[in-house]
């Protein structure tokens, strides 16, 4: 999960916990929406958890180009305003493919989108982000390699890293072009996950950063962020009826489009099981 995806703003990280929510923001900035390709529910998938960074990274590529697009036509937003790009994303401790889209994009409009995107991925959260956002609690490190030397799995080396270097640093991160980037991520209270308040995540960074070795990285950006995730409870919901009711219910005109899409995305899917062995 490399991409050069939020130039303006910074950069934001694909986590899997509650984060805060500021207030809504212009039409006119930027949003970063990030999410799996892979279903965390709702198919019988027993090799999936095994899958490989590449089966992986082939699907959400695919997904990108067939199905993605269709997603944002449905909820009623031009696929040409979007940005999305296969990336690295870990969260504790494991890398997988992800997917970032980036847009000029409301509050409301980009929530939407989110609930979309995982109403037909079956996600049980999708995190929405602002990023350098001084009314933020959400602390944010950006950790930057040598050009070209930021992959997968040297990313998830790093990853290890910062976890053995200080607990609380192996939640969860993103990569975009040779950039590496950790959220200090805060549940509703305002109490950081980590356990660590953000001038210790950063110096706990710093010092993963500078007991690295090849390739060497630097950190390079910090500061906080504005994000949110939108989610469904698939044991209590189990059709996505959280996500669902965001886009105007079941049976509404949005929902009952995305439907025929959700049959499409589950047509590849079974391709892509069959093809990598993930349903056996």
């Amino acid at each position: 999960m490399n991409i050069h995806i939020v130039r303006a703003m910074g950069r934001a990280l694909l986590v899997a916990a509650l984060v805060s929510v500021t207030a809504a923001a212009a039409a006119d900035e930027l949003v970063l929406i990030s999410y799996e390709a892979t279903p965390s529910v709702g198919f019988d998938l027993p090799n999936l958890k095994t899958a490989g960074y590449a089966d992986r990274a082939a699907f959400s590529a695919e997904v990108l180009e067939k199905i993605v697009p269709k997603v944002a036509a449905g909820i009623g937003v031009d696929p040409a305003v979007l940005e999305t790009e296969v990336t690295p994303g870990g969260y504790l401790l494991k890398t997988n493919a992800s997917l970032q889209t980036e847009a000029a994009l409301d509050d409301a409009t980009a929530d939407r989108l989110a609930a979309a995107f995982g109403y037909i991925f079956h996600q049980h959260s999708v995190l929405v982000s602002r990023l350098d956002d001084n009314g933020g609690s959400t602390g944010f490190v950006t950790v930057r390699f040598p050009k070209d030397t930021l992959d997968a799995g040297v990313a998830q080396r790093f990853f290890e890293k910062a976890d053995a270097v200080e607990k609380g640093l192996g939640g969860g991160y993103t990569a975009f072009g040779d950039e590496q980037i950790f959220l200090n991520v805060v549940d509703g209270s305002g109490k950081p996950y980590s356990g660590l308040d953000n001038a210790a995540f950063l110096d706990g960074l710093k010092r993963t950063a500078a007991s690295f070795g090849s390739p060497t990285p630097e950190v390079s950006d910090s500061g906080t962020a504005a994000a949110r995730f939108i989610g469904n409870d698939w044991d209590k919901a189990p059709k996505g009826e959280d996500y669902a009711a965001r886009l105007g219910g079941a049976g509404s005109p949005t929902v009952t489009g995305l439907d025929a899409v959700a049959t499409e995305y589950a047509e590849l899917v079974s391709a892509s099981a069959s093809r990598f062995g993930w349903n056996r």
